[in-house]
């Protein structure tokens, strides 16, 4: 029989309902409080129904191993018969399937016998957007069965879930698609730098963390961003500064730019500094107000060779060749690199301009550089 809750420990359930897609693992607090709300053995939730084609993926409270969910994925999905259960209604076993059809069946005998489960209340949840949910809750067959009390407080609990998940979806999507946009920079060799509010650094790409880690033309101190000379930093400043007025007061977005000399010597850093548009309902500190991108002349291109080859139609010494004078060597340099005689190096280029439709030097490396293999 589900425990009776006071209204602080049932606006508690649904504060961790709500925080579980922002958990590592999601949902895990909130299946743990109501495995013990509800005095069962089990909670589970499983985003993903397993089928032929792809392993289920599901949350489980402490207590269930790795081992019974593979086990269930890779074979007893097709036997369970606790499934397709009508749309947002929480149900009992009991009530779905006969107790001499449940202990016969191979899925208790073989699967949850050994694991001490007989009771199991559950509901499925099949959102607009295609997501197709399940939440179990499970009690060995000591234990009492369950009844209406546990019945009412998990259909309480079923529309925040639906919406959860919804929220879940969202967040992936968003994620997903930064992580895209991110891998994209990433490979077109731009150091990207987000700033808050207050000019401190919130999120930066990889190449940003190389540059800083260099600390040579940009370094991190106490969270902010300092460039180059006294001189430099005092620039950059400002363009930060005016950056920030013009997102706070929803101007169109502000695009400065800056070069900035290197203390090893090495090739100037190019800075652009632009304000973040914000969103209408935006709050807090944590919201983007400032990005920075960050030019390193010396960051070779990142295109990959097959891309290149398969792109063009050359064959791999062509595509070698063309690479290399991509990242800026002549073609004598290249031919040193390749350890072909410059006549050989020629004929290569010869046949790669024929292929690529190009007839300078300067013209492939645009082609190349300016073509969707930077981005493979």
């Amino acid at each position: 029989m589900a425990q009776l809750l006071t209204l602080e420990e049932f606006s508690g359930m649904l504060r961790n309902l709500y925080q579980g897609p922002l958990e590592n693992i999601p949902w895990t607090t909130f299946l743990d409080q109501l495995k013990h709300c509800l005095s069962s053995k089990y909670a589970t939730f499983i985003l993903r129904p397993p089928s032929q084609h792809v392993d289920g993926l599901s949350v489980n409270t402490a207590g269930s191993s790795e081992a019974v969910t593979a086990s269930y994925n890779q074979h007893f999905y097709n036997l369970d018969p606790f499934v397709g259960l009508p749309n947002r209604q929480v149900i009992t076993l009991a009530e779905f399937v006969a107790d001499t059809d449940w202990l016969n069946s191979e899925f208790y005998k073989n699967f949850l016998e050994p694991v001490d489960v007989f009771h199991i209340l559950g509901a499925d949840i099949n959102t607009s957007d295609g997501a197709q949910c399940r939440i179990r809750i499970s009690r060995s067959k000591g234990d009492p069965p369950f009844d209406q009390r546990d019945k009412d407080l998990l259909t309480l609990l079923l529309p925040h879930l639906e919406q959860a998940v919804v929220l879940h979806m969202h967040l992936n999507r968003v994620e997903s698609e930064r992580n895209l946009y991110a891998g994209a920079v990433d490979q077109l060799a731009v150091g990207t730098i987000i700033l808050d509010q207050d000019g401190k650094v919130l999120q930066k790409n990889r190449l940003a963390e190389q540059l800083l880690a260099e600390k040579d033309g940009i370094k991190l101190v106490n969270e902010g961003l300092q460039v180059g000379t006294a001189r430099d930093s005092q620039v950059f400043r400002q363009l930060v500064k005016q950056a920030l007025l013009s997102q706070k007061s929803c101007n169109p977005s502000v695009v400065e730019a800056m070069r900035v000399q290197r203390p090893s010597g090495r090739a100037d850093l190019g800075i652009i500094v632009r304000s973040v548009p914000p969103s209408a309902w935006s709050e807090g500190k944590q919201c983007p107000s400032v990005v920075i991108f960050i030019s390193d002349p010396e960051q070779e291109s990142s295109a990959p060779q097959e891309i290149v080859k398969a792109l063009f139609d050359l064959t791999p010494a062509e595509a070698q060749l063309a690479m290399l004078l991509a990242n800026g060597l002549t073609l004598d340099e290249a031919s040193d690199a390749l350890g072909i005689s410059r006549n050989t190096a020629r004929a290569h280029l010869r046949s790669t301009f024929s292929k690529t439709g190009v007839t300078r030097q300067t013209m492939l490396v645009r082609l190349i550089l300016r073509s969707v293999a930077t981005l493979g």
